[in-house]
């Protein structure tokens, strides 16, 4: 089968593989849509100190169970339309008893460790199937949208840590396809206002087209911009959307009193120490928070709210490529001219 694999820093091939074996407690998928995250890029780009020295990325998801293990819950059968949690964890410390298997320090994932989903075939392991890391995807989803259920399930982990309210104004910095969603599910929950800033004119704008609500901010002036379109009093929540220190430092700024501040996305190595006015944060009793992932109840009710027709992904996938255009693909994902781009087989 031919599959995407990541042999060093900047080094992608088509390979050919095997089609691989399934142990008797694994699923094998035939993947019918993997699409490009930005960690995938950065991998790309940087390399990964945990990946194995070939490994096939992707991590966003979906397609048709092709076989089962002799011993996996006749619930999961051959042909069924599903998508695919990609992390998984030990099963037994605190952070996956508690549900957030995510965070477990024995963490794996497809497409990170483990092989991913830019190949005509993945092995669902053992551990992914029996902690619920398969979802079956109603008819009416397609399978670009149950892709799209793992970026969108991230950032519902961050919304539920922004505490938005009724009436809040929420300003999303980086107008990529994850700050759009951002930007929808705020508004969805009830955001007076929500605004959008990006450095890139064109991928503000096509952002901003997707609902003539937005508000777009230069990226170039955007504490001015805040505070005009604000009044000098800024905004209940801000969500760096962009792995970029400055921004991280401009937040705080930003930010009104008694506000909410969240770092979604973390800063290359070597970055990672980033200058604050904690006294901004003191006096405007800002709360700052994070995010890493999302817990298997986040990731089915993100399937739950696009099913129901709350959040509509369709059009955030804009570029779609076979594996054997994984050159144009990676760079149209560079380019920032794309919003979301995925393989289709």
């Amino acid at each position: 089968m031919k599959a995407i694999q990541l042999f060093a820093k900047g080094e992608l091939r088509l390979t050919d593989l095997p089609e691989p074996e399934i142990a008797p407690d694994e699923v094998l998928l035939a993947c019918k849509v993997g699409a490009i995250c930005g960690t995938d890029l950065r991998m790309f780009a940087n390399g990964h100190r945990q990946s194995p020295q070939a490994l096939t990325l992707g991590h966003e998801l979906s397609g048709v169970i092709e076989k089962v293990g002799a011993n996996v819950s006749p619930e999961w059968r051959v042909g069924m339309r599903v998508a695919v949690a990609p992390n998984y964890g030990c099963g037994t410390c605190d952070s996956c008893i508690s549900g957030n298997t995510q965070t477990c320090k024995e963490f794996q994932a497809l497409g990170i460790q483990k092989n991913g989903a830019f190949a005509r075939y993945v092995v669902i392991p053992a551990r992914a199937v029996q902690q619920g890391n398969i979802v079956a995807l109603p008819d009416h989803v397609s399978f670009e949208e149950g892709a799209l259920i793992e970026p969108f399930s991230c950032v519902y982990n961050a919304f539920e840590r922004c505490h938005t309210r009724a009436g809040d104004t929420v300003l999303v910095i980086g107008a990529g396809p994850i700050g759009l969603m951002h930007a929808m599910l705020h508004k969805a929950a009830g955001a007076g206002k929500v605004l959008i800033s990006d450095i890139n004119p064109e991928r503000l704008a096509m952002a901003c087209n997707f609902d003539p609500d937005f508000v777009p901010v230069s990226g170039t002036d955007t504490l001015a911009d805040v505070m005009r379109i604000t009044q000098n009093r800024g905004c209940d929540v801000v969500i760096t959307a962009a792995s970029i220190a400055e921004i991280q430092s401009l937040a705080f700024e930003l930010t009104a009193l008694n506000g909410r501040v969240l770092f979604f996305g973390g800063l290359p190595h070597g970055k990672e120490m980033v200058s604050l006015n904690t006294n901004i944060i003191h006096y405007r009793q800002i709360t700052v928070t994070g995010m890493s992932g999302q817990n298997l109840r986040q990731y089915r009710e993100s399937l739950r709210m696009i099913s129901n027709g709350l959040i509509n992904l369709k059009e955030i996938l804009t570029h779609k490529y076979t594996l054997e255009q994984y050159d144009e693909a990676f760079s149209a994902a560079r380019s920032g001219q794309a919003l979301k781009v995925a393989f289709v087989l």
